[in-house]
């Protein structure tokens, strides 16, 4: 990577992360924002929370990432998988009970898979399989609910069959490429051992391009998110807890805005579990780790808006109904 490309790249951190930064610094300092500035405050403690919170997991899953792609060879990854494309995906889905990353870092993995030869489909089932089945999530779970009403196992499940069916759903797309970003086909058209460099090199190359490409839209969710939080007051969402429909979709909605770790959302929402419905909860599980504004924000560096709006579509869809049977039946 020539130096022009590391200063560009470097570029892309600094200047979403120094906009956060005078964010914080102006709501405690500048007289004039007084009448907002505890807003200003919140805004800049919750974006910065998230930013803190997800980081360690997008370096771990970076750092896999660079692992997969420089040391791992595709012959064998392939070699110990199924041929069959159901069965092949199923085993891609239970990568994260050994890969316990949090569902931010694993888009880097995603899409250190793919430069590995795995498919769309293989890349997104493992993505939204993956914060689901890790065995930390599990755990928590656990230890917020137990088995009480079914939530640890049905979040479970729902995650594999969702992650599973849509898998399926972008594997018979005639055009692959067409589901990705022009960006991410043009770094993956030259594998990372062909370009003439050592091991470290590699390493520092594709460290500064994942970096780039990712933490620009992580510190921009973090942001959207923030400003979220601050203006949807959490009484209002609170006041809808008992509607079996209204309260599915009041936590869905919740998950979407507040992009909390999929390791600890259990214990977040588990307050809210004598207020709202069974199937508002497992909705909420459902659908956080999945398509929340944190995780959208990163899927745009790699996916194209219409995959995105497909996996959005089907994850919404799926977790509304899972709720509402749910609640029909609790």
């Amino acid at each position: 990577m020539t130096r022009a490309l590391v200063i560009r790249a470097v570029s892309r951190v600094i200047v979403p992360l120094s906009l956060l930064v005078v964010v914080g610094v102006r709501a405690w300092s500048h007289a004039t924002l007084e009448p907002i500035q505890s807003e200003l405050q919140d805004l800049f403690t919750l974006s910065l929370s998230l930013l803190i919170e997800s980081l360690p997991f997008i370096t771990l899953g970076i750092s896999l990432s660079i692992i997969v792609q420089v040391f791992v060879p595709a012959s064998w990854m392939q070699k110990w998988l199924p041929r069959g494309k159901f069965s092949r995906r199923a085993v891609v889905s239970l990568f994260g009970m050994v890969l316990p990353v949090c569902e931010c870092g694993n888009v880097p993995l995603a899409r250190g898979l793919m430069g590995r030869g795995f498919s769309v489909g293989d890349s997104v089932t493992f993505l939204l399989a993956a914060p689901i089945v890790n065995p930390v999530t599990i755990i928590t779970t656990y230890q917020a609910f137990g088995f009480d009403d079914g939530i640890l196992v049905t979040r479970i499940i729902a995650g594999y069959v969702i992650a599973n069916l849509l898998g399926w759903l972008l594997s018979n797309h005639p055009e692959p490429e067409k589901m990705l970003t022009r960006r991410f086909v043009r770094d993956c058209e030259i594998p990372i051992g062909d370009q003439g460099m050592t091991k470290p090199q590699q390493i520092g190359s594709l460290f500064i391009s994942e970096s780039a490409a990712l933490m620009p839209a992580l510190i921009l969710g973090a942001l959207i998110a923030g400003v979220i939080q601050v203006g949807i007051p959490r009484e209002t969402l609170i006041s809808l807890g008992t509607d079996p429909v209204i309260s599915v979709v009041a936590l869905m909605a919740l998950a979407f805005v507040i992009s909390v770790c999929a390791n600890v959302d259990a214990f977040y929402i588990l307050p809210f579990a004598q207020i709202f419905l069974p199937g508002s909860i497992i909705a909420f599980l459902v659908v956080g780790p999945l398509i929340d504004i944190k995780m959208l924000s990163l899927l745009r560096t790699t996916y194209a808006p219409r995959t995105i709006g497909v996996i959005s579509a089907v994850v919404g869809l799926s977790a509304f109904l899972l709720g509402m049977v749910i609640n029909s039946v609790g």
